[in-house]
């Protein structure tokens, strides 16, 4: 039984921020694979919701610069499949397409997977390495952020009541000349929550790492760079000797912690593996 006091589904960007600055209470709704498990589960019982799936927050449009805009409704099926994705950033749409089944990622959307704040959104590791703004509008202020400073702590992020996430903006910058790979450990192949999700860049030139981002997720309250990690292995020659070095050197970014998924040395097993792989196989080495 679904607990809502009532729905509202805004036209527009315009008519969304000012539905959220006159009702309190509100929750904003786009594909509901979270926000209905909540209301169902009774921890959101009462609320009202902002539909946005209308809003025209749903495409994905590239510069002339080369800077990505992804909107904040565009659903996992979208930004996997999307043309402009495909060619320049690939490994974001594979990450995403890691998250739940077919039916999930047709409606689920990558804001909602942002604002969530969990530190096992499978879209946030890459989106870390990416160096993502975050586009955040109300009727007092537009605001971008870099996605580094969105995230607080577990489902804890900066956002406002009354404020909704409209786009993620991907700079030229931070992805022209990389290669990417998102490597996800989970209890099951499909269908579940990480246990540790990787996410590593690269730019080799003549066999030497001109420059190596690496983001984990579920490996501290919140996803993280590595950037102790980063700084050793650039400039450096793209072998095993030096990639193993440098995956160790992801822990000293790292916090993790004991659960049910995985205990603490697991997770940390998992970090280095993780961070070694995509290193290599980004470089087109073979682990032993």
């Amino acid at each position: 039984m679904f607990d809502i006091k009532g729905y509202y589904e805004a036209s527009s960007i315009e008519d969304a921020v000012k539905h959220l600055s006159e009702n309190e209470n509100t929750k904003i709704i786009a594909g509901g694979t979270d926000v209905l498990i909540k209301v169902r589960e009774g921890k959101l019982a009462g609320i009202s919701l902002l539909g946005i799936s209308r809003a025209g927050l749903d495409t994905v449009t590239i510069d002339d610069d080369g800077t990505i805009h992804i909107g904040s409704a565009c659903s996992f099926t979208k930004v996997e499949k999307n043309e402009i994705i495909k060619k320049n950033i690939p490994y974001l749409g594979e990450a995403v397409g890691t998250i739940g089944g077919p039916q999930v990622r047709n409606v689920a959307t990558l804001g909602g997977n942002v604002c969530n704040g969990a530190t096992s959104a499978d879209s946030a590791s890459t989106l870390f390495c990416l160096n993502a703004k975050l586009k955040i509008e109300s009727v007092r202020e537009t605001k971008i952020v870099e996605i580094k400073d969105f995230y607080l702590g577990p489902s804890w992020t900066i956002l406002k009541e009354d404020e909704l996430l409209t786009d993620i903006i991907i700079e030229k910058q931070n992805y022209d000349g990389y290669r990417g790979k998102y490597q996800k450990f989970a209890q099951r192949n499909a269908m579940d929550i990480a246990t540790i999700g990787c996410a590593v860049m690269a730019k080799t030139v003549n066999g030497v790492f001109e420059d190596v981002k690496i983001a984990c997720g579920v490996a501290a309250p919140t996803p993280v760079r590595c950037f102790e990690a980063e700084e050793f292995i650039k400039g450096k020659a793209a072998n095993l000797e030096n990639i193993t070095a440098a995956a160790e050197l992801t822990l000293g970014n790292t916090k993790a912690r004991d659960s049910w998924r995985g205990s603490k040395a697991f997770r940390e097993h998992l970090v280095v593996e993780l961070a070694k792989r995509g290193m290599a196989q980004l470089s087109g080495l073979e682990l032993e």
